[in-house]
């Protein structure tokens, strides 16, 4: 694997942190029903897999489709899900910044 690579994958410590801020639940409508495995900045746009850039989304079973919608949406969907992600991500991170999450050789 290349150095790009191992940065972007999320590690099961990365996943066990993020699920314990998250509180077990999706940042956007707070389903149970959710997964730590959301870049917040895509791995294709170089989204690191750091704490800082994961966050628990609701998966395919959840009615509302956080994860599928954010990645998968309408640009207005992914926008909207994404205006929340920030303020979240700010609340727990004064300073957080989508830019930093960004993967530089």
């Amino acid at each position: 694997m290349s150095n790009r690579t191992n940065a972007l994958d999320i590690s099961e410590s990365v996943k066990s942190k993020v699920w314990e801020r998250d509180k077990h639940r999706c940042v956007v409508c707070g389903s149970y029903q959710a997964m730590p495995n959301a870049h917040i900045l895509s791995r294709a746009h170089g989204g690191l897999g750091i704490e800082t850039n994961i966050v628990t989304l609701c998966t395919e079973l959840s009615p509302l489709h956080c994860h599928r919608r954010f990645d998968f949406g309408t640009k207005k969907e992914h926008d909207e899900i994404l205006e929340i992600i920030t303020g979240y991500m700010k609340s727990k991170y004064p300073g957080w910044s989508i830019e930093n999450q960004r993967y530089k050789k």
